[in-house]
């Protein structure tokens, strides 16, 4: 991954970007008269960026507009390095340094993010590889170093999810996930627990065994911790991530192409949660953080649960499974009982739970829900417009309990055709007793083609919006 840099920038000789609010203005930077006629032509073209082959080197001039919101100011200069970036590496340039002619120094870091981010390859199965050169970005001396480090700890957070979402099914099962948890644990600075089929049978997480028994491989549940000194909050809060590493539907069989194809990418939201805990135990934040990441497969071998199955969860609540293909909200159901030892000041579980919440508004945003404060859930919407992972909460009201009833178990695990997001949310939230927040990252969490700086395949959705949340609050 590139590592931003503090260092002094030679104007004269260094491939610049040059952020600046009045392009017109721009002089000095080793340019000529004729560069910066052309700068003026170009302007006159509306062009928001400039490109300058200057023979031994490259200028970008990029338009910031202050007259946007500070959030939308920064999301408009993450896509406009994502164009940086590509034609960067069509060049073979190799390292860039960053200047700002605007008022905010955080519009450098925001152009820096929009570089790494949308620089990152996953490639490592490839035999004829054609890697991205851009390997170092530099930024101004002034920049806070706390800012650069935190950045930095939060991109290579990124990265980490993305790769473990890119990933295939046949080299990473539930075990093989617990283990990267582990080196991502021992790399950040949290600890982590991780119990075996053994002790989940003990333990009676009758929805994760359920999923686990069409598997030939065993389920894992992660316990990760960062718990610093300093933590502001008394009581933890707590990240809840599927792990499902890859989804079939079961005996509810997907249909493939189309479906199937990318269910690798069903234990998203786990990667997500470790993400968090990297990035926040690495930059220190002053936050008590567990999170729990029920996983397994979901495959139609061996003794799969089936359709019209009676299962007993963890808190000793009877489900009548009616679709091994709403297997998520099983294994979740467990791990967001579990999690009422721990008290929570708040949980958040992020989930590729449903094709509902996909289909609604599709790859754009985050749908959310639950029980929470208002305070609280608008505080993660100001850092989903922060990050630009942007939040849609949808009702929460109690007819959408109805739809979950059954007659021969406390609860269906789905809710019909109409409200899947909802009534998926509305399973969950019967396994808790504290203030709760579903974010369902169905949508966003896996493209199949570049969005700017989200990269084909896995986008590492998540990981930003709640180190952005933590280190507000």
């Amino acid at each position: 991954m590139i590592m931003i840099k503090k260092s002094n920038i030679n104007q004269e000789k260094d491939n610049l970007v040059i952020l600046s609010t009045s392009i017109e203005k721009i002089k000095g930077y080793g340019l000529n008269k004729e560069q910066l006629a052309f700068i003026l032509s170009e302007i006159k073209m509306d062009k928001k960026i400039i490109n300058l082959n200057c023979h031994n080197r490259f200028v970008f001039i990029v338009s910031v507009d202050n007259k946007k919101e500070d959030y939308q100011r920064k999301e408009i200069l993450r896509r406009a390095a994502s164009s940086v970036n590509h034609q960067l590496n069509a060049h073979q340039v190799k390292s860039v340094s960053i200047l700002a002619e605007t008022k905010h120094d955080d519009d450098v870091l925001a152009f820096a993010e929009g570089l790494v981010l949308s620089n990152y390859q996953f490639i490592q199965y490839k035999t004829k590889q054609e890697k991205n050169l851009l390997s170092s970005v530099i930024v101004e001396n002034t920049i806070s170093k706390i800012k650069i480090d935190e950045l930095n700890a939060l991109l290579e957070a990124v990265y980490e999810s993305r790769n473990l979402v890119n990933e295939p099914a046949n080299k990473l099962n539930a075990v093989d996930l617990a283990n990267h948890f582990k080196k991502m644990a021992l790399k950040a600075g949290f600890s982590i627990q991780v119990f075996d089929k053994k002790k989940i049978t003990a333990l009676k997480m009758g929805g994760l065994l359920a999923v686990n028994k069409g598997s030939v491989d065993p389920p894992t549940f992660s316990i990760m911790e960062y718990k610093p000194k300093n933590a502001k909050n008394k009581k933890p809060f707590v990240l809840v991530g599927k792990g499902i590493t890859y989804d079939t539907g079961g005996l509810s069989l997907k249909p493939t192409p189309g479906s199937m194809d990318l269910m690798k990418c069903d234990m998203a939201g786990s990667a997500a949660v470790a993400g968090a805990m990297y990035a926040i135990a690495k930059s220190k934040l002053n936050v008590h953080v567990i999170a729990l990441v029920p996983a397994t497969d979901n495959r139609p071998g061996f003794n799969a649960f089936a359709p019209g199955d009676i299962i007993t969860m963890f808190d000793g609540t009877t489900i009548e499974m009616l679709n091994s293909d709403a297997e998520g909200r099983m294994i979740l159901g467990d791990a967001l009982a579990y999690a009422k030892k721990y008290q929570p000041e708040l949980l958040i579980d992020l989930a590729t739970l449903t094709g509902a919440a996909a289909n609604a508004i599709g790859p754009q945003g985050i749908v959310s829900m639950g029980t929470a404060d208002e305070k609280l859930h608008n505080k993660l919407k100001q850092s989903g417009n922060s990050t630009f992972e942007r939040l849609a909460e949808f009702p929460f009201w109690d007819e959408y309990d109805d739809l979950l009833k059954s007659d021969i178990a406390d609860m269906k695990n789905i809710g019909g055709p109409v409200a899947g997001a909802i009534t998926a949310g509305k399973f969950l939230a019967k396994f808790t007793n504290y203030p709760y927040i579903h974010l369902d990252i169905a949508g966003p969490a896996f493209i199949s083609s570049a969005n700017h700086y989200q990269t084909k395949g896995a986008t590492g959705v998540g990981v930003r919006l709640l180190f952005d949340f933590f280190k507000n609050i």
